[in-house]
């Protein structure tokens, strides 16, 4: 492909047409490398549009820079700020093009941007002079200044850095996110000299490697200081006139940055400027589509501007004070965009590109465009025509060409004619399948390929291979390229990126003051707090437990282990009182029926492995193929229960597997792929699930997985006629039907099936008693999987490994978009648009009600607001028959928006509903939350979550903590773990039984799951009456052991090191744990030297059985639990070694006098005096 330079020798209007997607990058790069001083803005219509480019231009030349400069992620006119993560890289863009004008520098740039942020006005170059702050090592810092340039710039203080635009003060020690940066940094500062200036994770907080400088550069597009706000506050009296009850207004002359302010910023700024004022001698390039885009942009702007005028003209100034967040008085259009006419004489100025992809006719050529040139591409070769023909198959067909043949064909016909062909795949992962596959048709010389110089080097015969996420593939003089999705048909698998969820659970897990805990010992109580005490004049970080009566047990932090959370402080749990017998005599009560219940589970796992079960093997290459067709990419957890699955069809025993896993987590597919092994093995599959549209959306489904291979599928329930039903059972009778998919119909008496092989069960826990024991009939030699979105702990999944095989997916599909959430007081603005652009894409609508009350209130609202929108209403007060009558109507389409209460909490699939309001979302729950927002966003088109709130109302402390989390969490990651943590909200299921409920009401949720792991484990091991694993000892040494407020500020942050540091195992974690301390406080102070020494001190003593353990300067006293120690003749050895020493007492306690003077000694002594007994408790 060669493009002439003269064409851009004048500011030419430029048409290249015959460019598919994937040509029109190659033109890109082309025309870079002959205008190498020039930079290239390639504009694209959309954010998914520029991922795909950034990826093609890494894979064709990943030695090329290229930068990116994304649109805000919210609406014109919004109330809502766009995205801190997004902003940081738009900054980080304009503040390296400022760079490379100061500098003059003549280097190849691209810069890729989407029409949205080329049509909006950036902050001025001016604003950037003196923005930078740059950190060197051995530097001296004026920490005021420092101080004052994160606070006027946007970063936030926070006890723990894990965003960009935090920052983070501990004595000697500042941890700064700087925005734009890929890592947060960590300085190391010695009075005013930077020491070291380390980057750090922050996911663990652990330092990484050393960097020797840093520089910090503004969070947001706008300065908030004396001068901007004056300047603001003018510009706004200016614009709308006097200012009374504004509470933008307000906020902003007060120096507060509140959300949306940025909708503000051409009057907050001294000036805009275009993104091309820093790019005054560029080439812009358009992909195809993008002159329709800017145009339906101007549109949408001019839309969201009239609106926001006519609701305030309408109702604004005549609201009252409790309704004033209504106000919203906005700018105009041109204030923040471009619009047509200054668009026009913008781009004038440049020379511009228009890619299509079509040829365009001669007449056309001189009438629009200055040049119009053709570079011969055309979209690849689809074969979706040769996966059509596979329809006709049947089982009597040995001859017909497969897929993979016919791509083999294809690349060999291809190469005859001189063409070089490879294939690109979505990531590394997927081509290693792909060369799987090819390999097993005989497709031969496959070479991993790094840019495009090494495909037009690719030697005749060979196949090369891209990881590449191009949707099509294309032709383009002598080189072919095909896409994954061109073979297999819609393939939308994305990279894995890493999960920030685990760290934000760590804070929400943390005890509240008010919640109840479980003693193992004295039973439920309250936290209190974390409380100083005294103890033998040394003083001990302790947990303050209140217990009946007014009652007050102080637990030292290092046996932290002891308690377990109940439950949620709603959960109508009772406190125990301190010294009474009432928990005792519960906890055995329960430890008694789990032992029984343990039994049971184990004897009927006995029972399994005695029968003979029949193996159902499908042929590698057919289900490699039919493996092939799903259209994601496998989670590790999902591929891990898959091949359990497989392994236990292939097995000699009847199959009974459980998958656990939340709606759209890929439990379908497992069953997909067994009951392909099954019906290829010539057996019969039948699938019951307990809905009939449930039924309806697996038929959907199946039909649709199997299309083109000889299965046939029916479907059985109250849906289909009687005739339908009659020849359904007959042909289950006679083996015609080799896949039936049902309600509780299927289990009834009438029903036979000629040659059942498996059986898949689709949430077990929502049929009746009598259907359960019809199962339980037809299980005894049939293959079951069952299938159940209930959330089950993993302490539970430990509990019964090796009694009920399960396997847990934990994690979501990794190639979901996030669902973006926003948190914002009850605008109907919003609600409006957000409506109307579900529906403009086909969508539909969740609105969901804490209270059935509130329901009425909001569909009058909705109908005021979008007069023609159907709306459905449902709640869990209606009776089953009508309740799912809505639903059907609603999966089908029938309604635009489901208002109701939070049954859409757990249930269907519906991937069209990607848009959801929760009203009030202030009295829901951080899982259900959670569990509400996992209802959307479940194809690969963008999710909107609205968390709305009152307008005035505070919010307690709790629920502005839990909304932050459910904003911060990254969507695709910890539900599940979510909802096991507040297991109480939603139970446990009835896997074990319908009594389990009120076992956990006794005992509260953590407890009740160890206490069932140690019964499974005793029962395996056939001693039911084992001892409890679950006592801590109590260590006193007269030392002070806490972990200092002046070390560590933050309370959270210290009561989550304490529960961190309960949990280590050994000497080796613990000696981890204290170079982490190091590492993100500094220098350990004499106590927390003393804290992690008591710690090591309580593993030694656990191992060896030693309950209790008070050391002082004249020795120390050992008390050995319940009395008993496992090798006495050892002991009685030691004793006889030192005697007069080493003294046992005659109520079995064990001294060991000697004369510590200070207070290292002591512990030291103590430590080697313990090591001494763990070594006769375990010996060598």
């Amino acid at each position: 492909m060669k493009i002439n330079k003269s064409f851009f020798k004048y500011k030419s209007k430029i048409h290249f047409c015959g460019s598919p997607e994937g040509v029109d990058i190659l033109a890109v790069l082309n025309m870079s490398s002959i205008l190498p001083s020039r930079p290239i803005l390639y504009v694209t219509t959309g954010d998914k549009r520029l991922a795909i480019a950034w990826d093609t231009l890494k894979a064709f030349a990943p030695d090329i820079t290229v930068l990116d400069f994304p649109a805000w992620d919210c609406l014109p006119y919004d109330r809502v700020s766009p995205n801190p993560e997004l902003t940081g890289r738009r900054l980080n863009t304009l503040f390296k093009l400022n760079h490379r004008l100061e500098n003059n520098a003549q280097t190849q740039v691209i810069i890729l941007t989407t029409v949205n942020a080329i049509l909006q006005k950036v902050p001025s170059r001016n604003q950037f002079k003196n923005s930078i702050f740059e950190l060197k090592e051995r530097q001296n810092i004026n920490l005021e200044s420092l101080s004052r340039f994160l606070s006027d710039n946007g970063y936030r203080r926070t006890g723990t850095v894990r965003e960009a635009g935090e920052f983070a003060y501990r004595g000697g020690i500042i941890d700064i996110f700087p925005s734009g940066a890929a890592m947060p940094v960590r300085l190391d500062l010695f009075g005013n000299e930077i020491e070291e200036i380390r980057r750090f994770d922050p996911l663990d907080q652990r330092s990484l490697d050393s960097v020797n400088s840093i520089a910090l550069q503004p969070v947001r597009e706008y300065l908030l200081d004396k001068n901007s706000i004056s300047r603001f506050r003018k510009g706004y009296r200016e614009k709308f006139g006097n200012i009374t009850n504004d509470p933008l207004y307000e906020a902003v002359s007060e120096g507060k940055a509140i959300a949306g302010i940025e909708h503000w910023v051409p009057i907050i700024n001294e000036d805009m400027a275009s993104l091309l004022d820093y790019l005054p001698n560029a080439v812009l390039a358009f992909e195809n589509q993008c002159q329709t885009a800017i145009s339906a942009r101007h549109e949408l702007i001019n839309d969201f501007y009239e609106a926001r005028q006519s609701f305030f003209n309408v109702s604004g100034p005549s609201k009252k004070e409790a309704d004033r967040s209504q106000i919203y008085r906005p700018l105009p259009p041109n204030y923040l965009y471009f619009m047509e006419s200054a668009w026009e004489k913008l781009l004038q100025e440049f020379s511009s590109c228009w890619f299509t992809p079509f040829k365009v006719p001669e007449p056309i050529k001189s009438i629009e465009y200055d040049h119009v040139i053709d570079l011969g591409g055309a979209l690849g070769y689809e074969f979706s025509s040769i996966r059509q023909s596979q329809n006709n198959l049947n089982k009597n067909n040995e001859h017909s060409i497969s897929l993979l043949e016919s791509v083999l064909k294809y690349v060999k016909d291809e190469q005859v004619k001189g063409q070089k062909i490879a294939i690109a795949c979505h990531t590394t992962g997927s081509r290693e399948r792909v060369v799987t596959l090819l390999k097993e048709h005989r497709g031969s010389n496959f070479v991993y390929l790094e840019n495009w110089s090494e495909f037009l080097a690719l030697s005749s015969g060979s196949i090369g291979l891209f990881v590449l996420g191009l949707e099509r593939g294309f032709r383009s003089e002598n080189t072919t390229l095909i896409s994954e999705q061109d073979i297999f048909g819609e393939r939308i698998v994305q990279t894995k990126k890493k999960r920030r969820s685990d760290t934000f659970l760590t804070d929400t897990s943390e005890l509240v003051i008010g919640d109840f805990v479980v003693h193992i010992e004295h039973g439920i109580g309250s936290y209190e707090g974390l409380e100083t005490v005294n103890a033998g004049d040394a003083p001990h970080d302790c947990l303050c437990i209140s217990y009946a009566d007014g009652d007050k047990l102080f637990v030292p932090v290092e046996n932290i282990e002891i308690l377990s959370r109940y439950g949620s402080t709603d959960s109508g749990a009772v406190k125990d009182k301190l010294g009474g017998s009432g928990w005792q005599a519960r906890k055995a009560r329960v430890k008694k029926r789990l032992e029984k219940m343990a039994e049971k589970l184990i004897s009927i796992a006995a029972e399994r492995t005695l029968q003979s079960g029949r193996k159902l093997v499908a042929e590698d290459t057919m289900y490699e193929e039919f493996c092939a067709k799903f259209p994601y990419s496998e989670t590790e957890d999902q591929m891990g229960a898959i091949d359990d699955t497989v392994a236990d069809l292939a097995g000699d025993k009847p199959m009974d597997r459980l998958i656990c896993g939340d709606v759209g987590f890929g439990k379908t597919e497992i069953a997909l792929r067994a009951s392909f092994a099954a019906v290829m093995a010539g057996g019969q599959v039948a699938i019951v699930a307990p809905t009939t549209l449930l039924a309806r959306q697996h038929y959907q489904t199946f039909c649709e997985r199997f299309h083109g291979y000889p299965v046939k599928i029916a479907q059985l329930s109250r849906m289909v006629s009687a005739k339908e039903a009659k020849d359904i059972k007959e042909g289950l009778e006679n083996n015609s039907v080799d896949i039936v998919i049902g309600t509780h119909a299927l289990l009834g008496k009438s029903i036979k099936f000629k040659d059942l092989a498996l059986l898949v069960i689709d949430e077990e826990q929502r049929f009746g008693v009598s259907h359960k024991e019809r199962l339980k009939e037809i299980r005894s030699n049939v293959h079951v999987l069952t299938l159940t979105a209930t959330p089950i702990p993993r302490t539970l999944q430990l509990a019964l490994s090796g009694v009920k095989e399960m396997s847990i997916i934990a994690s979501p599909p990794i190639d979901r978009l996030a669902v973006r959430t926003f948190i914002l007081p009850f605008d109907p603005l919003i609600v409006r648009e957000a409506i109307l652009r579900e529906r403009f894409r086909g969508g539909q609508i969740f609105y969901v009600c804490p209270r059935i009350v509130d329901m009425e209130g909001v569909e009058n609202q909705l109908r005021q607001l979008v007069p023609d929108l159907k709306i459905a209403i449902a709640h869990g007060q209606m009776k089953s028959s009508a309740l799912e009558s809505i639903m059907t109507d609603f999966y089908d389409g029938k309604s635009d928006l489901l208002i109701s209460t939070q049954i859409v909490e757990s249930g269907l699939d519906i991937p069209s509903a990607n848009t959801l309001f929760v009203h009030r979302a202030d009295r829901f729950g951080l899982a259900q939350l959670y569990q509400l927002r996992g209802r959307i966003g479940r194809s690969k088109q963008r999710a909107y979550c609205y968390l709305t709130i009152p307008a005035e109302g505070n919010l307690t402390e709790t629920a502005s903590k839990r909304l932050e989390v459910m904003q911060s969490l990254d969507s695709l990651g910890a539900g599940f773990k979510l909802a096991s943590h507040d297991l109480d909200i939603r139970g446990a299921g009835n896997l074990l039984g319908d009594e389990q409920s009120g076992h956990i009401r006794e005992v509260g949720v953590e407890l009740y799951q160890n206490m069932l792991e140690d019964a499974v484990a005793n029962a395996r091991l056939g001693k039911p009456n084992s001892e409890e694993k679950s006592w801590s000892p109590q260590i006193n040494i007269g030392s002070p052991v806490l972990i200092p407020e002046n070390y560590v500020k933050d309370l959270d942050a210290r009561l989550n090191l304490y529960r961190r540091l309960a949990n280590l195992n050994d000497t080796n974690e613990v000696e981890g744990f204290a170079a982490e301390l190091i590492d993100r406080f500094g220098k350990l102070p004499e106590e927390v030297d003393n804290l992690l020494e008591v710690v090591k001190i309580k593993q030694m003593c656990k191992k060896s059985g030693i309950s209790k353990l008070e050391a002082g300067p004249k020795g120390l006293v050992i008390t050995f639990y319940k009395d008993n120690f496992s090798n006495p003749a050892g002991l009685i050895n030691l004793i006889q070694e030192e005697p007069g020493r080493i003294v046992l007492r005659p109520d079995h306690r064990l001294i060991m006098r000697n004369d510590w003077k200070r207070e290292k000694t002591k512990l030291r002594g103590t430590k080697n005096f313990v090591y001494r007994i763990l070594e006769l408790a375990i010996p060598a």
